[in-house]
């Protein structure tokens, strides 16, 4: 509760509406959480569907948007608060920092950057929020069949599992969300 959720999501209008129900539904349960939305900007596909139902709720919502993405058309223009950035870099950097928790809805390659990202500066140890895998209707399974692969061959740790939490049920993202406890990671350098 009274946490800062930033949500990686898609901003396409062309998918399933399975996909933009569970973003719906996220929203409403960011904002009858007491939560706050962090996100891209967008009014399109999963985060624009994300931000009107935080609001539909009367919940607030803060949009991070480049420059370049700052159109009409494009940027959710009732965000309570529109940050806007030189670059994506910059984009990425405060939503980082600004956020207490983050969680991936399904998406494209921005997301799955945006996720592998912050997956990477927990591993090390840039910051020990949660992070919560969305895995609607199996969305991310073939992703998290790699990851296994990953740990498998030696790659990363098999502990580093415990990085992200995966579900499909929104939920259990935000209970996992609210009774998080930090984990002390050992040394990824160390053997």
């Amino acid at each position: 509760m009274d946490k800062v959720i930033c949500v990686y999501a898609s901003s396409s209008n062309s998918i399933d509406k399975k996909y933009i129900d569970v973003a719906t539904r996220l929203g409403e349960a960011i904002a009858r959480n007491g939560d706050t939305l962090l996100f891209g900007g967008g009014m399109r596909g999963l985060m624009g569907a994300t931000a009107m139902a935080v609001h539909r709720l009367n919940g607030r919502v803060v949009g991070i948007i480049p420059e370049a993405l700052n159109l009409k058309g494009v940027v959710y223009e009732m965000c309570d608060e529109l940050v806007v950035t030189k670059s994506l870099r910059e984009r990425k950097a405060i939503m980082d920092e600004r956020s207490d928790a983050f969680i991936a809805l399904p998406g494209g390659f921005g997301t799955l950057e945006e996720l592998l990202e912050i997956i990477t500066l927990k591993q090390l140890k840039y910051h020990n929020k949660p992070i919560v895998i969305l895995n609607y209707d199996g969305f991310f399974d073939s992703l998290l069949g790699q990851f296994g692969h990953i740990i498998e061959q030696n790659f990363a740790r098999p502990e580093n599992s415990l990085l992200y939490h995966v579900t499909e049920d929104v939920e259990d993202a935000l209970e996992y969300i609210d009774t998080y406890k930090p984990i002390e990671f050992r040394d990824k350098w160390l053997t």
